[in-house]
């Protein structure tokens, strides 16, 4: 009699639609893509602002087994790459979930913190995984400002208000101090990284902590990376065949969907259209740091 009672919850079971299945496996996948921060409202950056719900649904999916990160980023702003670190690292802790990371083509810099936020780390064979450290730049114009005789005022009230301004003589103490800024986010970046990975790291200081990005096979080498593999065979190969990844995607706002529409009606005007150009140009120097 119980044969036959299993064998009919078994058949019923069938009938039920996959995702209220307690029997099959779920891992619900959070695409992690683009530059870290702000860069115009009709290109805006991945900020902690823009993933937080979908991170908080995706952690909220009945009976997830895990939770996948799919990585595609050549960093950008460390602040807010650190934010979305934390606040997936305060989900896992408070759902008690394991996170694994999956590295597309590039999970470097700010793009690699995201990626620490995994308990582990998976990349392709061609994935650019690494640079750890920081980096600013600009450009300087004094010399060009006098042949063409045009003279730079500005009133301030605090002596380092113009610090590095590109249309003044660069000095030497304000280098200094900003190297010194960037030598401090650095050692914090190390601190990040040294937690996550712990005596996974092998290999020097002076390799793993010097900006140097690598693929696959040397990140592996040197403990920046796990594995190799792609999130569905990875997932299938854990959870089984059935396994389902529901991608949780992000919802753009109203106003997102506006400046969209407008532009595509030319209402961004002529200024809108040149921070894009801008952005866009930004956007493709992250980019082309890692030959992508």
């Amino acid at each position: 009699m119980a044969k036959v009672f299993d064998r009919i919850l078994a058949a019923l079971r069938l009938l039920v639609p996959p995702r209220f299945r307690s029997d099959i496996p779920v891992v619900p996948v959070v695409r992690l893509s683009g530059v870290i921060g702000v860069s115009t409202p009709l290109r805006p950056g991945m900020t902690l602002a823009s993933v937080a719900k979908t991170l908080d649904r995706a952690f909220a999916i009945p009976r997830a087994r895990a939770v996948a990160l799919l990585i595609n980023s050549p960093g950008g702003s460390p602040t807010q790459s650190h934010l979305i670190f934390r606040r997936i690292r305060h989900l896992a802790e408070e759902k008690k979930l394991t996170v694994l990371a999956f590295i597309e083509d590039a999970g470097a810099s700010g793009g690699y913190m995201l990626a620490c936020a995994g308990d582990e780390i998976i990349c392709d064979d061609f994935s650019v995984v690494g640079s750890i450290g920081v980096v600013g730049g600009s450009f300087g114009f004094p010399e060009l400002m006098k042949k063409l005789g045009i003279e730079r005022r500005v009133y301030t009230a605090g002596d380092r208000k113009v610090m590095l301004d590109p249309f003044l003589e660069e000095k030497p103490e304000d280098v200094k101090r900003i190297k010194a800024i960037q030598a401090d986010m650095h050692e914090h970046f190390i601190a990040l990284v040294k937690k996550r990975r712990g005596a996974r790291l092998r290999g020097t200081e002076k390799t793993l902590f010097s900006g140097e990005f690598w693929t696959a096979s040397r990140a592996i080498e040197l403990g920046l990376a796990d594995g190799r593999g792609d999130l569905r065979t990875s997932l299938r190969e854990r959870y089984g065949d059935k396994v389902r990844m529901p991608l949780i995607a992000g919802e753009r706002s109203f106003l997102a969907r506006r400046l969209s529409l407008a532009s595509l009606f030319g209402g961004a005007g002529r200024a809108g259209f040149a921070d894009e150009i801008i952005s866009a140009l930004d956007e493709r120097a992250l980019w082309s740091r890692y030959g992508l």
